[in-house]
């Protein structure tokens, strides 16, 4: 008899050999070549170099950001224990969150925050220089048969990353081709950035908004501080914020994070709890603060034929 606990050891068994299979898929991805300040860094990783040791690296598991260093100082945080070979997600960088966050409407027996941060991604476009000294690069991912018995819609993503001299462009859209379904997804880019001491970190251009919070059961509240300094365990979806959020004393100062048909901002720290995550060493919380931009408060809900675009940037002030 099928009864949703034998769904669930399915799924579990294909999500295993799926990405086992797609860990070793990797080593068939071939070097990207450019020019001379554009390169490709072994089979599964993309760098971007703009000169004056600005440069951003793209692992494509997950197409998840895994540097951007502006005149040699690294803006992301990415963890020492952070695995890189495809086997999980990685923990640092701009991890992709699609099609759901955390568990919540319909996601049934799915992985947390949904597959796309834990597949190998295509290069669609390799990395060039635009006319102004840019660089871009374009990667995509479509549905396939295992994407399908998880979430049993048809799909393409693609991403488009562009590095400027102070700023790094993360622009995404969601295509559905089906010529009759809607499509039903959450999205968000999860930003983890690098900080000196988390506890002197501040965000701005939430106050008056409201939020759920998870330690508190998902309870509804408005926020009234002006500006947000984390001190403990923190993980809230802020709803309808603003469009950008200056983040204060981070590696370089300020940081500027401007969204783009992305409603939602989302604050998580794991303080004391990252003793609690294998991937992550226990004395590294201090040097991170996640500020995420995404639509995970209401789903999009993305009529047949139709593209979702939607993106952010983050600038060194």
């Amino acid at each position: 008899m099928w009864t949703p606990h034998s769904r669930q050891c399915a799924v579990l068994i294909i999500l295993v050999e799926y990405f086992v299979f797609d860990a070793c898929a990797q080593n068939d991805h071939q070097p990207i070549s450019g020019s001379p300040n554009i390169a490709a860094l072994g089979p599964s990783v993309v760098k971007m170099e703009r000169g004056n040791n600005t440069s951003c690296t793209i692992n494509l598991h997950g197409a998840t950001v895994v540097s951007w260093r502006v005149n040699n100082q690294e803006q992301l945080f990415l963890s020492k224990a952070a695995v890189l070979n495809g086997t999980r997600p990685i923990r640092g960088g701009i991890p992709i969150v699609f099609p759901q966050f955390r568990k919540w409407g319909e996601w049934e027996v799915g992985p947390k925050h949904g597959f796309a941060r834990n597949i190998t991604w295509t290069v669609e476009k390799p990395p060039e220089k635009l006319p102004n000294g840019d660089v871009e690069a374009t990667f995509s991912l479509s549905d396939n048969m295992d994407t399908r018995y998880i979430w049993d819609h048809r799909f393409k993503l693609t991403y488009n990353v562009v590095l400027s001299e102070k700023a790094l462009h993360c622009n995404i859209s969601v295509y559905n081709p089906s010529k009759e379904y809607p499509l039903k997804f959450h999205l968000l880019l999860h930003n983890y950035i690098k900080v000196p001491d988390v506890t002197q970190c501040v965000v701005d251009g939430l106050h008056g908004c409201h939020y759920d919070d998870k330690m508190l059961d998902g309870q509804l509240l408005r926020e009234t501080r002006d500006k947000i300094q984390v001190t403990s365990f923190t993980d809230r979806v802020y709803q309808s914020t603003d469009r950008k959020h200056v983040i204060s004393n981070v590696m370089s100062g300020k940081m500027l994070l401007k969204k783009r048909n992305l409603a939602d901002t989302v604050l998580w720290h794991p303080w004391e709890k990252a003793r609690n995550i294998t991937d992550m060493l226990e004395e590294e919380y201090p040097r991170m603060m996640c500020v995420e931009a995404g639509e995970v408060a209401h789903p999009v809900q993305l009529i047949a034929g139709n593209t979702y675009h939607a993106g952010q940037t983050l600038q060194v002030m």
